[in-house]
């Protein structure tokens, strides 16, 4: 085990409260927190908890569109240039809700 050092900071009131939400926000304790920013690590805020159920609806609006195009394709229904059009709108919002949380 690495030998570690502890370093004691006094912050007022107002500092804490910034130190504490700062870390609630990345989704970290604080001893993490400051490690990483320490590190030059860039902290982001964490996702909501509805992200990940949001990207799983996505992916399974995107298999049924492959799904839908796979049977208008193989009926001669759809053109290969719909379903492509398809398939890039729906990577194309995967994108825009990973981009945007």
């Amino acid at each position: 085990m690495k030998p570690y050092k502890t370093i004691t900071l006094r912050l007022d009131a107002a500092h804490y409260v910034r130190l504490t939400e700062t870390a609630r926000t990345a989704g970290l304790k604080i001893e993490p927190m400051l490690r990483q920013l320490i590190m030059g690590v860039n902290l982001r805020p964490r996702p909501p908890d509805t992200y990940a159920a949001l990207l799983r609806e996505l992916n399974a609006i995107g298999n049924n569109v492959n799904q839908l195009a796979y049977q208008a394709n193989a009926r001669g229904e759809a053109t290969q240039e719909e379903i492509r059009e398809a398939a890039r709108l729906v990577r194309q919002a995967v994108r825009l809700v990973r981009d945007t949380l």
